[in-house]
């Protein structure tokens, strides 16, 4: 199992700052997911990333642009998938929160199929930046970012998605916390205060 970091988009939402690089409770979120992506898989992920200075925010780890730059979200998840051969874990780099252990359940979980997401109490049910995407991905994927349609799940009925239980998510702690994703300044706020109330 591979993994990769997916550290895309513009951060608009964050006056242009690389938000993986804020820190939450003195350590930096990209470090704490790279550690945590490094426990599940065994081995120093991929860092999916646009920016010019990517290569400077953690010299351990290779950096590979979007294939297909400018399509959002699945446009990195094309990226992560082709990068290299078998499936990878795609964690996106501001979820300050995720748990080792529920990588590795992940992980552990995923199979046969194409793709293995945890459930969430999100809109789209899953969290689709925190899951397993095999080989079969790739030209599903590829004719939705053809077809200019980038919403990260748009092709799921095109594969075999799996999906770890909301239940089983919430035994390694709240789902809301878990998938907590660092936006804005009032984000990393409410991260902090987070971090102070679990630490």
């Amino acid at each position: 199992m591979r993994g990769a970091v997916l550290a895309g988009g513009k951060a608009s939402r964050f006056d242009g700052r690389p938000k993986g690089l804020e820190r939450v409770g003195g350590e930096r979120i990209l470090d704490r997911v790279v550690a945590l992506v490094r426990v599940a898989t065994g081995s120093m992920p991929l860092l999916i990333a646009n920016a010019g200075d990517a290569s400077s925010w953690h010299p351990d780890l290779q950096v590979k642009p979007d294939e297909y730059p400018d399509c959002g979200s699945l446009g990195g998840i094309y990226s992560a998938v082709v990068a290299g051969d078998g499936p990878v874990l795609l964690v996106a780099w501001d979820m300050p929160f995720l748990s080792a252990d529920l990588l590795v359940a992940l992980v552990n979980g995923a199979g046969d199929h194409d793709v293995f997401l945890p459930q969430s109490e999100g809109p789209r049910g899953v969290e689709p930046l925190c899951g397993v995407y095999g080989p079969a991905c790739r030209e599903p994927i590829l004719d939705r970012l053809r077809d200019e349609d980038y919403r990260a799940i748009g092709f799921h009925d095109a594969v075999n998605v799996g999906t770890l239980p909301l239940e089983r998510v919430a035994s390694f702690g709240d789902p809301a916390t878990l998938f907590f994703n660092v936006n804005t300044a009032e984000d990393l706020q409410k991260a902090e205060e987070l971090w102070r109330q679990y630490a």
